[in-house]
Parts: C-alpha cells; sequence; structure tokens
C-alpha cells in the first residue's frame, strides 16, 4: 500500500509482529526483544497493549448440561477465557458412552490435568457435581461456581449469558 511517497508492504508488518509477539511469549522481556528486533522496547509496550483482552491469570469454563452452548462459548471467547468445556446432556452421555472404562479414565484424569493447570476456574454444573469437582481443583486455583440445578440433572439447562460475563469480568478484576 501507498502512503506518501512510501510503499508500505503489510505482510512485512505482519511478519514483524508475529516475531515480536514470538518472542514475548518465549519469555523475553521487552527490552530484549527490542534489542533483536530493531524497534523500540515502548513500540512493544503499546503493541501488547493494543492486543490485550485481559489481565490477570489464566481462566477456564466447565459446564453441562448446558442448553446454550454456542452462546456461552461466544461469552468467553469475547472476555478472552484460555479453555473452555461445555456440553449439553446428551453430548455429555455420549461422551461417556462411547468410551471403555480404561479410555474413560484417561481422557477424564488428562481432563482434570488440564483445568488444575488455570489460575482461575469457572464451574458450572449441579449442586452435588460441582463439590465433587471443586475438591478435584488445585488448591491455589480461584475455584467459582454457578449451580444450575440439584443433582441428577437430566436435560440442558439455559445459562444466562449476562450472569456469566459478569462472573468473568469479576474474576479478572481481582
Amino acid at each position: 500500500m501507498r502512503i506518501g511517497d512510501k510503499l508500505i508492504s503489510r505482510q512485512r508488518i505482519d511478519e514483524a509482529i508475529d516475531e515480536i509477539l514470538s518472542l514475548r511469549v518465549q519469555g523475553l522481556s521487552q527490552a530484549e526483544v527490542a534489542g533483536i528486533t530493531g524497534v523500540d522496547r515502548t513500540f512493544i509496550s503499546r503493541l501488547e497493549t493494543l492486543g490485550e483482552i485481559r489481565k490477570g491469570g489464566s481462566m477456564a469454563i466447565v459446564g453441562f448440561p448446558i442448553a446454550n452452548c454456542d452462546e456461552i462459548r461466544e461469552v468467553a471467547a469475547r472476555e478472552g477465557v484460555d479453555f473452555v468445556l461445555l456440553m449439553t446432556d446428551k453430548e455429555r452421555w455420549d461422551w461417556v458412552r462411547h468410551k471403555s472404562g480404561a479410555d474413560l479414565l484417561n481422557e477424564l484424569l488428562k481432563l482434570i490435568n488440564t483445568v488444575r493447570s488455570f489460575d482461575k476456574v469457572i464451574l458450572i454444573g449441579s449442586d452435588e457435581r460441582l463439590e465433587l469437582m471443586k475438591g478435584l481443583m488445585d488448591r491455589h486455583t480461584q475455584v467459582s461456581t454457578i449451580v444450575i440445578g440439584q443433582s441428577p440433572m437430566t436435560g440442558d439447562v439455559y445459562l444466562n449469558p449476562d450472569k456469566l460475563r459478569d462472573m468473568i469480568v469479576n474474576l479478572k478484576g481481582q
């Protein structure tokens, strides 16, 4: 694209930004990245501010049986949630039924390990399931819950997206 008498390559800009962000993700300081790429450290700071979705620790949401999974996923994506696992009642039973006992146990252990790695976790489900899930979390994990019914639950429950958004915003602010 032409700006005045300069010819600007959008591709070169995109590649430079990708390199800067990649180096930052690898743990290099802004000053180190500035030295490697030849840009001002303040540019890197402004670039990060421009793209910032949220501050604070990593966040996950796990919930079932949710009637409006797609709507809730959209809220989570807009708010910068790192990991989302939502299922309808049918999806959760299909997930369980189509696995051997060993496969189910292995997948559950992997999921628990994944969710335990987040700083903040929102759990959505029935009263008894939430207590069990909270017990599986790391003691350093900040856990918030949304009770959507009493155990045992059969059928999907509509989750108010504004209620979830408010909880996410509140957790981000802490």
